[in-house]
């Protein structure tokens, strides 16, 4: 008698284990199917291009501060002066507020997601879909278009440094190839410094040379690289961002649309289920 309800009590353990294993696995595939795939996917390659044009587009800009000092012998200005030196200072300070604030975004349009699909899964709920819902998500659809347009001209600025450290890093091939090549380099020709101020540097010059050789040089290029594919990326994530809006958006217009004909559905069911039970007391009344 003990040993049929030690069984017992063993089978019944280890319904229980296999019960409480199936409803955590079950909670946890509930709880990836309500993650919105196409938003994170948006979001992570946000937050990488965002990353990579940030990190190197400041390290480059430090290395090139450094070529400037060293090998072209640019001098800062006075602090009231708008030089060079103040222009990489000003753009280092717009990369940190770029950095905080996609970062603050990429949470934003993370959290509409989340919404945007809570609200088109739970139609039939409890869950109601309201106007403010859909006017943030037409506020995020513009917003994002903005940002996007934004992107592109941050792209297309970024090449610039792209190409003038391309050129130079031409100019150190050709003249390491070439012998008595007479190949200058001058910052005046990029805007860099005035016109009244030479600072051409020439090859033959042992800075020439000294700069051609240096990791300062092939650093700063492949940085400026970087942060071009970085941008690049960012722009990426904002047309990805537009189509996972746009769907989110038709999705939400047709799923309240969908809710107003239910809606108005079963008000109808109501007052005709209200008119036959009229008719039929009035029938009974008739009758008796």
């Amino acid at each position: 008698m003990q040993l049929c309800v030690a069984k017992k009590k063993k089978a019944l353990d280890e319904q229980l284990q296999i019960d409480l294993e199936w409803g955590c696995l079950e909670c946890c595939i509930k709880c990836l199917g309500g993650i919105p795939y196409p938003s994170l996917i948006a979001t992570i390659l946000l937050y990488a291009g965002v990353a990579l044009f940030c990190g190197c587009g400041h390290e480059a800009l430090s290395g090139t501060v450094s070529i400037l000092q060293n090998y072209f012998e640019v001098v800062r200005g006075p602090m009231d002066t708008l030089d060079v030196f103040t222009m990489i200072d000003i753009i280092k300070y717009v990369i940190y507020g770029i950095a905080s604030a996609f970062f603050v975004y990429g949470i934003l349009l993370m959290v509409e997601g989340f919404f945007t699909s809570g609200a088109i899964k739970d139609l039939y709920g409890d869950f109601k879909i309201t106007t403010c819902g859909r006017c943030v998500s037409a506020w995020f659809i513009m917003l994002t278009y903005i940002f996007m347009l934004a992107w592109l001209g941050v792209t297309a600025f970024t090449a610039l440094p792209v190409f003038i450290y391309f050129n130079i890093w031409n100019i150190c091939q050709n003249a390491t190839m070439l012998n008595g090549a007479t190949l200058c380099l001058d910052p005046r020709q990029y805007g860099i410094v005035p016109m009244a101020e030479a600072k051409t540097l020439c090859a033959g010059s042992d800075k020439f040379y000294r700069m051609c050789e240096s990791n300062e040089l092939d650093m700063t290029f492949h940085l400026f690289i970087c942060a071009l594919a970085g941008a690049g990326a960012a722009v990426i994530a904002m047309i990805h961002y537009l189509m996972v809006l746009s769907a989110n958006w038709a999705y939400v217009k047709d799923a309240c649309r969908m809710q107003k004909y239910e809606d108005i559905k079963s008000k109808e069911e109501q007052e005709l289920h209200d008119i036959h039970s009229t008719r039929s007391k009035e029938r009974l009344n008739a009758y008796t």
